[in-house]
């Protein structure tokens, strides 16, 4: 079972009024070398269906992949989501939002220069976004901040993120934060209580939005966080979800207790 640090508790249980909110890489499956190697648990996908079935709905994947990607790795579901950290946006009703891609030529050729000479990088060409990873040369972390930040630094609208073993050049002001505060104001998100589980830097936006609300904010992993809940892995995000899943799917009997918090 998961264990909790000593600043940051295990998640309660999911309540039938929340609204869920989930990262897709480093919380919903592990980390690889590649955006590409990553593998989804064959009960993932299932278990995500029931879960927004049981949820009304109210179940979106917030990551900074393209949604065309979390797609593939999740069909058949096509789940609400939010891609490339709030550029792309998918509701509930299967209509897509998608902000205007700026002019990223000049940043992807210094990219791609800087992975010719050095072995082990990749770069990932978004709609709206260049990210550069460094997880197979860790080492280089300094050349590629460097690089990336002197490619952005005379172009206010655009700004440099840095997430696990990766900088990104995304337009100014996107963020997971905005995505979640534009789901929460529709159907079938509105009304309900926010909980949004995630693992990066990148995630924090999206803990600042959902606590103020009463939400709950589950930071994945190790490290500093707003978050005040923690699981360790995603294996324990799985554990979690399939506990809730049961909870959700339990026939309801007010003579019964409240259901206990996970171990």
């Amino acid at each position: 079972m998961p264990k909790s640090s000593s600043n940051l508790q295990l998640p309660p249980p999911l309540g039938r009024d929340a609204a869920l909110f989930l990262d897709f890489d480093g919380t919903l499956v592990g980390l690889a070398p590649t955006p590409e190697a990553i593998e989804i648990p064959p009960a993932l996908v299932p278990l995500l269906g029931d879960l927004r079935d049981l949820l009304g709905g109210a179940l979106a994947v917030v990551s900074g992949r393209q949604i065309d990607s979390i797609d593939r790795f999740l069909a058949p579901l096509r789940l609400p989501a939010a891609g490339e950290h709030g550029v792309q946006r998918r509701n509930a009703e299967g209509h897509m939002q998608e902000q205007r891609a700026p002019d990223l030529v000049s940043i992807l050729d210094i990219a791609n220069e800087l992975a010719r000479v050095h072995e082990g990088l990749l770069v990932e060409r978004k709609h709206a976004a260049i990210a550069l990873h460094y997880r197979l040369a860790p080492q280089l972390e300094a050349v590629c901040r460097d690089a990336m930040s002197r490619a952005i630094a005379h172009d206010p609208q655009l700004e440099l993120m840095h997430g696990k073993f990766v900088f990104e050049v995304k337009p100014t002001g996107v963020h997971k934060g905005i995505a979640i505060e534009a789901f929460m104001a529709e159907a079938p998100f509105a009304g309900r209580m926010p909980v949004f589980l995630g693992d990066d830097t990148t995630d924090e936006t999206g803990f600042a939005v959902v606590q103020p609300r009463g939400g709950i904010a589950v930071k994945v992993g190790s490290g500093p966080s707003l978050a005040l809940h923690r699981l360790e892995s995603p294996r324990d995000v799985y554990e979690w979800l399939v506990q809730a899943r049961d909870l959700l799917a339990a026939p309801r009997n007010k003579n019964t207790e409240s259901p206990r918090s996970p171990r």
